[in-house]
């Protein structure tokens, strides 16, 4: 009887194991896939583009054919399944992931602070052209699949672009509803968008069996030798089929690495071979179709449904990238290098589930002005592109650094691996810093601006932290005076917020100068971002009662987590130590930065942080504070 209820057990554990793998593969396919698997709309037509001279010759077909296909084994298959998505932090993925997981490795063997610096500074610079892609990513997806509806009716023309400002409308409205009924909808939906354009494909590949030759690596070599220069530019197109690759990466935390994995190998990958493939089939038999082979893939009367579709499949495209941003957003804010924003949880279970509305509807702006701008998907294609092979560069230096210091792999190993992976990135990238001009510098100016914020406000964190530290005195010569010289002491107990745990708050030391009274409990709380995505319970909070009743605490957050205050109380009564909340008064300091002459930071840089510290989301409010228990104390700071 025993072993019956154990066997039985057993059997409900492996298919509630089995049945949570499969939703988070479904979910993995809105969410992650959505990008990859809308670039056949585009991305064939695009390489045989006027302006890159290659005109649409077998040879040329079944070249750029070839090219696709490896270029996705290669960069997706090889450099991000197989090893970069190893390199996660503790379940997270993303550039800035893979930033601290370098940073830490480096600082553990003791290597150089200049190393420390120019990887911090390639991480920063990475996340920063992913903000770039996030705003076009939504733009030319949802604009590709409207502007169907002309190969429909001509009489759909002038309405394009309204009907894409409305779509993308709707898109960053359900954003508060969170990833995980976002991707609850939108996994199935890509379901059938890409069962859809596998069955698509296959029907243009039985018309022209030829098109599978391109499966040789042959073609795309030959291709290359044959066009020189133009090959080169073709390649800025090519590109177009991997563009969510990085955003894969940073969206792993949301599901794990192996639902990701799956969702690719077993549907992702075949049915983009498939489409494309049935795409170059039909251009072997009509080149004229280059028009716009994906919808001329399909029979009339599919086409209206297939538009729908496209639409509904661009919209969730566009998730991969916004999702990937809100955890780049927040990553950037515990590391220090964005000021507070507020942060919803969209789900009680899932600690990468969130949504940032500043973010959501900054994308938004800048989303519509580019459809406003642009106009049609082939003018955005221009500008698409450069972003993402960017952070692919960088993200081939850290995991390089990754898997010579953590991984311990040898120099050979390395440089083969990453070497070839560096080649092939910086190719895609130079092909794409040729479409500059034509609205390649959306991107990189977007990237600029957000790493000139990043940077500012690291660097203005750090002269504030010292311009305080200097008014400070440290916490055990404050104790000593208290010791010798005891104020009057009042009931109730007293926490005052500290951004450096050696010195005493600059609001207590004003308290004590000019009230001379002290609660009868004091602590001083620190909290501090360690460059891991979780801290363990446990290992949250070190107390330090220094003299009797006066406590330093120090808590501890990974960079994937966003600190309560009622968190951090619940931990601190695990270690004995009792604070009750409503006898308890939360002292925080307001500072009003000064931009002055010091050399500290360049006057204009002094004056956009203090602008950015004036509009960050007010402790209180980020660490979930009762508001009524609260008091902030102006200090005014020259930096």
């Amino acid at each position: 009887m025993e072993i019956s209820i154990t066997t039985t057990d057993a059997h409900s554990t492996s298919a509630l194991h089995h049945n949570k793998f499969f939703w988070l593969a479904l979910g993995a396919l809105g969410i992650v896939y959505g990008d990859i698997g809308t670039s056949p709309l585009y991305a064939l037509r695009e390489c045989f583009a006027h302006e890159h001279g290659i005109g649409v010759t077998p040879e040329n077909i079944l070249g750029i054919l070839s090219l696709i296909f490896w270029t996705m084994i290669i960069v997706i298959s090889l450099k991000y399944m197989a090893i970069v998505m190893k390199a996660d932090n503790k379940g997270e993925g993303g550039i800035l992931s893979l930033m601290a997981l370098a940073v830490r490795t480096t600082a553990e063997k003791s290597l150089s602070g200049r190393k420390r610096w120019v990887l911090v500074s390639l991480g920063i610079f990475g996340s920063a052209l992913l903000f770039g892609d996030g705003v076009i990513t939504p733009a030319i997806s949802v604009l590709s699949a409207v502007e169907g509806l002309t190969y429909v009716t001509p009489f759909f023309e002038p309405y394009v672009i309204p009907m894409t400002l409305f779509v993308i409308n709707a898109l960053f409205l359900v954003q508060r509803f969170g990833t995980a009924r976002i991707g609850g909808i939108f996994g199935p939906m890509i379901l059938i968008w890409f069962i859809t354009i596998g069955l698509l494909g296959i029907n243009g590949i039985l018309l022209n069996t030829e098109v599978l030759q391109a499966l040789s690596p042959v073609y795309a070599i030959n291709f290359l030798i044959n066009n020189g220069f133009h090959a080169f530019l073709v390649l800025g197109s090519v590109f177009l089929v991997v563009t969510g690759g990085e955003a894969l990466y940073a969206d792993m935390g949301h599901f794990g690495r192996s639902p990701i994995r799956w969702s690719w190998f077993f549907v992702a990958f075949p049915c983009l071979v498939l489409n494309y493939f049935g795409q170059g089939a039909l251009l072997l038999s009509e080149p004229s179709a280059i028009s716009n082979p994906f919808y001329l893939l399909a029979p009339k009367w599919a086409l209206v449904p297939l538009v729908i579709l496209s639409t509904l499949a661009t919209t969730i495209a566009s998730q991969a990238l916004i999702s990937g941003v809100f955890s780049i957003t927040r990553q950037a804010i515990q590391l220090g290098l964005w000021p507070r924003l507020t942060i919803i949880h969209t789900s009680s279970q899932e600690i990468g589930q969130i949504y940032i509305p500043f973010m959501n509807w900054s994308l938004f702006a800048g989303v519509v002005w580019l459809v406003l701008t642009f106009k049609t998907s082939s003018n955005l294609a221009s500008a698409y592109g450069i972003a993402v092979t960017g952070t692919m560069v960088i993200t081939t230096v850290l995991a390089y650094e990754v898997a010579r210091s953590k991984w311990n792999w040898g120099l050979g190993r390395c440089l083969l691996i990453f070497g070839s992976f560096f080649i092939l990135d910086l190719a895609f990238f130079g092909a794409n810093i040729l479409k500059i001009k034509d609205g390649g510098w959306v991107p990189l100016m977007i990237g600029a601006l957000m790493y000139l914020l990043m940077t500012t406000w690291q660097e203005g964190r750090k002269v504030l932290y010292k311009k305080l530290k200097d008014r400070s005195i440290s916490i055990e010569k404050f104790c000593q005076k208290l010791l010798q010289k005891p104020p009057l002491r009042i009931s109730g107990t007293s926490i005052y917020m500290a951004g450096d745990p050696w010195g005493v708050p600059v609001p207590l030391l004003h308290n004590l100068k000019h009230n001379k009274v002290l609660h009868e409990r004091v602590a001083i709380l620190t909290i501090m971002t360690k460059e891991v995505p979780t801290i363990a319970k446990q290992s949250r909070v070190e107390i330090q009662e220094i003299i009797p009743n006066f406590y330093r605490i120090l808590v501890y957050y990974g960079f994937m987590e966003t600190p309560k205050m009622k968190h951090i109380l619940e931990a601190c009564r695990q270690k004995n130590i009792h604070f009750n909340v409503n006898e308890t008064t939360f002292v925080l300091g307001r500072e009003t930065i000064l931009p002055s002459n010091e050399p500290n930071m360049s006057l204009w840089r002094e004056k956009l942080f203090a602008f950015m510290s004036r509009n960050a989301q007010r402790p209180t409010a980020f660490f979930k504070i009762p508001p009524n228990q609260v008091i902030e104390v102006g200090i005014q700071i020259e930096i």
